[in-house]
């Protein structure tokens, strides 16, 4: 026998959602019972059966591992709840339970196709109570669409949304005019923002299609918003389309979530694969190791014999070994030599000898290979700033040589 499905819903008061979320475990009940394979569902919050208490009853029966499904078209955690955090106190609550995730329901091609059933409902012509005239020909051309999602505080479910509406408008509506986006709460725009974007655009009429899966709260509230827009813009055909609901397509993309995490596709990362342009160089014997990160050349330039280094670790450098040849720098650690500014662009690795660097003696007036523009931004750092080098150049004794404004100074 396969592990029971749990569903996991949106908290809410609202009864209707309650009883058609109900409804909803009850066909896929149905469905996996040939499997075969028991079907649960809970909420976290706000509304009964709670999470808890279905899983308490899961496991009465003798059920250890389970699959854990947010039945949700984003992947919206503030919306749903915690939902690791509510099943790691499921698990020290019942230390035997394992358990699975799957993965929210959208944007999958099937959900898209039900948008589009609901749609071509909602575009059907419609009994007219009065119909003092015949109403005038509304072509696709002039017809628009508001996809309204809940809206979230966080901005990348609400891209979601607009990712789901750009793909409805390219698999589903690309004869109509138009595929707006629009929410419900927490963002703009708002559902009269939509209609008024599709009006602007010149639609004759504006569908409002609710990115929701069940009938409740949500879609009163978006009606509610289409109705008021409409009562102010008479020429304005404005039609409400209804939710995607309990049916059989909506069972289809569970049941295919379900097998999925029970295949382990929905946790198994893809493997990354480092190009050996960024990996990092092997260490060579008798040589410091240097950790960080490869740069690689431009298009179009040799490639240099040597890795060019952008950080060097000065804590694994040692001056006595250090082999200049293995150095071209373009970001070098000023604090191996005791300088603020050290310009890697006039150092020579190649003829520079680490052996035969004397520190002491090395006067820094003879050791000046830069551009004068780079002279006059040094010239600027302030007295405050040339003191401290000053300090740290003399190492505390007043008598030791000062460095020059405009030239890097070395120890």
């Amino acid at each position: 026998m396969k592990p029971p499905l749990l569903l996991i819903g949106h908290g809410t008061h609202d009864e209707t959602g309650v009883a058609e979320f109900g409804r909803f475990v009850h066909r896929l009940r149905c469905r996996l019972d040939g499997l075969p394979a028991e079907v649960s569902g809970g909420f976290i919050t706000n509304a009964r059966p709670q999470l808890g208490q279905s899983i308490a009853s899961l496991v009465a029966r003798g059920h250890h591992h389970l699959v854990a499904l947010p039945l949700s078209l984003t992947g919206d955690r503030r919306a749903l709840g915690d939902i690791p955090g509510t099943m790691a106190l499921e698990q020290e609550r019942h230390p035997t339970l394992e358990y699975d995730l799957g993965r929210p329901l959208g944007p999958d091609p099937r959900v898209l196709r039900l948008l589009a059933e609901r749609l071509a409902d909602a575009r059907a012509e419609m009994p007219r109570f009065v119909a003092d005239e015949p109403p005038a020909e509304i072509t696709p051309g002039e017809t628009a669409v508001v996809l309204v999602g809940h809206g979230s505080t966080d901005p990348a479910v609400n891209a979601e949304v607009h990712r789901v509406s750009r793909l409805f408008w390219e698999t589903h509506a690309a004869d109509l005019l138009t595929v707006e986006t629009a929410y419900v709460s927490h963002t703009r725009p708002g559902v009269p923002g939509g209609l008024e974007r599709c009006r602007r655009l010149g639609a004759k009429r504006v569908i409002v299609l609710p990115y929701v899966l069940f009938a409740g709260a949500v879609l009163e509230r978006i009606w509610a918003q289409a109705l008021a827009y409409g009562a102010n813009h008479e020429g304005l055909d404005i039609r409400c389309a209804e939710v995607i609901g309990d049916c059989e397509g909506l069972a289809d993309v569970v049941i295919d979530r379900y097998e999925e995490a029970l295949a382990g596709a929905g946790h198994s990362p893809a493997p990354v694969t480092i190009p050996a342009a960024t990996r990092p160089a092997a260490a060579v014997s008798g040589r410091p190791s240097v950790v960080g990160p490869v740069a690689v050349p431009a298009i179009g330039t040799a490639a240099p014999d040597v890795p060019v280094i952008e950080t060097l670790d000065a804590d694994a450098l040692d001056v006595e070994t250090f082999d200049a040849e293995v150095l071209s720098s373009e970001a070098f650690d000023a604090e191996v030599f005791g300088t603020e500014a050290f310009d890697a662009e006039v150092f020579d690795g190649e003829s520079f000898d680490a052996e035969s660097f004397d520190a002491e003696s090395f006067d820094a007036e003879s050791f000046d290979g830069r551009t004068e523009a780079a002279a006059e931004t040094d010239t600027m750092i302030g007295a405050t700033g040339h003191a401290e080098a000053v300090t740290e150049i003399r190492g505390g004794s007043p008598d030791g040589p000062l460095a020059q404004p405009g030239v890097a100074s070395a120890v």
